[in-house]
């Protein structure tokens, strides 16, 4: 998810002696409630609820360039991509950057119309935002929660791994939280999606843009 430049999320938990029954309900209560300025995404993240601006203007170049060269790998497919809406799996929720689900959506969302359940994506994008506790959520928090729903595809796309790289993960074990299989490369580097709707799809320089000095 990307977030301005060295300001980190604004969180909210609830006391670590609730029950995670509990704890789930208060927290998607909470979400549901919330009514936030226009620019600003809520996540809930493990056990935390995750408020960030959404977008400095490199990294919505790369979200922007990746959307559009997707939506035309998938034209004339039962698919399409999707950017700025929820993803939900129980009462967890993300609002990934990118991701891919059935082009005709209305039986893939929730029954309470709130965003897609996580069953129906096969692919996420995140672009990594700067700061630790940015890339900490990116890198970390959400590789476990989309393996944890059973995502297939999980693409980071990091300017601020080395001097850029791009990491497709696989294989996903949800009860683990993890993905088994790892492919990341640097910027300059072409990776491409190896299964789903979007296989093939070829991550390139035009996407990510040259390497970091």
């Amino acid at each position: 998810m990307t977030a301005l430049a060295h300001e980190a999320p604004t969180t909210s938990e609830v006391p670590e002696t609730m029950s995670p029954i509990l704890l789930d309900e208060a927290l998607w209560q909470a979400w549901k409630s919330l009514e936030l300025p226009e620019g600003f995404r809520a996540e809930i993240v493990e056990g935390f609820i995750e408020v960030s601006p959404t977008g400095r203007s490199s990294h919505g170049l790369i979200i922007h360039r990746m959307y559009r060269a997707m939506a035309h790998c998938l034209d004339d497919s039962d698919w399409a991509a999707y950017r700025d809406l929820t993803v939900i799996h129980g009462m967890k929720v993300w609002v990934p950057d990118i991701f891919v689900a059935p082009e005709e959506p209305e039986e893939h969302l929730t029954e309470d119309g709130l965003g897609f359940a996580a069953s129906a994506v096969k692919l996420v994008v995140e672009v990594v935002s700067p700061g630790h506790e940015n890339q900490q959520r990116d890198r970390v928090r959400k590789r476990r929660a989309y393996a944890g729903a059973g995502i297939p595809v999980y693409v980071m796309i990091d300017d601020h791994d080395q001097h850029g790289t791009v990491t497709v993960l696989t294989s996903p074990s949800p009860d683990e939280q993890t993905y088994a299989a790892e492919t990341r490369v640097p910027y300059g580097t072409v990776v491409e999606i190896p299964e789903g709707p979007a296989k093939g799809f070829a991550i390139t320089e035009e996407i990510t843009g040259p390497r970091q000095s």
